[in-house]
């Protein structure tokens, strides 16, 4: 078919052509602007505050590799010193702590530190989901040692050093900690040697009484949970945390990791986080 039959331009045509475009232009130009102002004004979704509560034997400093990931992916970070004096007075501490963030909070527990942001988050609306890290997670009336001794196999009694302190109102108290030539090989067999003795001189000590104080909480029962369990911990068997993450119907990842897993694998941590973080996000 010849094209010039089909349309054969006229001045009258290209005249109304021409009127047409320019009409299609202004209407594109006033548009533009329009359209950039609401994408302006379209509110960002506000990422949730992640709270990193670590365990016996460690301090905030353990989280450090976590803290930079989330914080390079936009996310709001705080990790509290966790007193490590009593699973009532430590949560509590944490409760009070959790009531000064604005906002939507992923709260995440290592090791001891499970069993406190279970108690803490119990009566704390602005938690939205809580991490499990290589963590004991109790249930209310129940205490970490009936935990352990239901699933024998960890080896961490044994590389304990006692050290008795005097109590406020009088009376002796023990704190407990890992004896230093022990402590690579109990708590951070995957953690470069240089790094696990700067962690064992480091060391937070634990009151030995938080492993036999009964959990008052156990937020996990109403709030969403995720769970990093590590196959290779010898402070807190593979079965005991199995146990826990399918009581809690946690979404359970599992990884060849030792108890110090957010210092040797924050990048797995990181995710798991991440993963928890983003189903706060409506």
């Amino acid at each position: 078919m010849n094209l010039k039959t089909v349309f054969r331009p006229t001045r009258k045509s290209v005249a109304v052509l021409g009127a047409a475009a320019g009409v299609a232009a202004l209407t594109l130009t006033a548009t533009a602007p329009a359209n950039a102002a609401k994408a302006a004004h379209r509110p960002q979704e506000k990422k949730p505050t992640v709270v990193l509560v670590h365990g016996a034997f460690a301090d905030s400093s353990s989280w450090n590799g976590v803290v930079t990931r989330l914080k390079h992916a936009g996310y709001p970070v705080v990790a509290p010193a966790n007193p490590l004096r009593g699973l009532a007075s430590d949560s509590a501490y944490v409760h009070s702590f959790l009531e000064s963030v604005q906002g939507p909070v992923v709260l995440v527990g290592h090791s001891y530190g499970g069993s406190v942001i279970s108690e803490a988050a119990a009566d704390s609306p602005n938690v939205k989901a809580l991490v499990y890290i290589a963590a004991f997670a109790p249930d209310k009336g129940e205490t970490v040692t009936q935990i352990s001794d239901k699933f024998p196999g960890g080896t961490l009694g044994e590389t304990l050093n006692p050290v008795p302190f005097p109590l406020p109102g009088g009376g002796t108290g023990t704190d407990l900690y890992i004896k230093a030539d022990k402590f690579r090989a109990q708590f951070a067999a995957d953690v470069p040697k240089t790094v696990a003795e700067q962690m064992a001189a480091t060391q937070r000590p634990v009151a030995a009484s938080v492993f036999d104080e009964k959990a008052a909480g156990a937020a996990w029962r109403n709030i969403p949970s995720w769970d990093l369990v590590t196959t290779q911990d010898k402070n807190i068997t593979l079965a005991a945390q199995r146990f826990m993450a399918k009581r809690a119907h946690a979404h359970t990842v599992e990884i060849k990791a030792s108890h110090a897993v957010s210092v040797s694998r924050p990048d797995a941590v990181t995710r798991i986080i991440e993963q928890a973080a983003r189903s706060t996000v409506r």
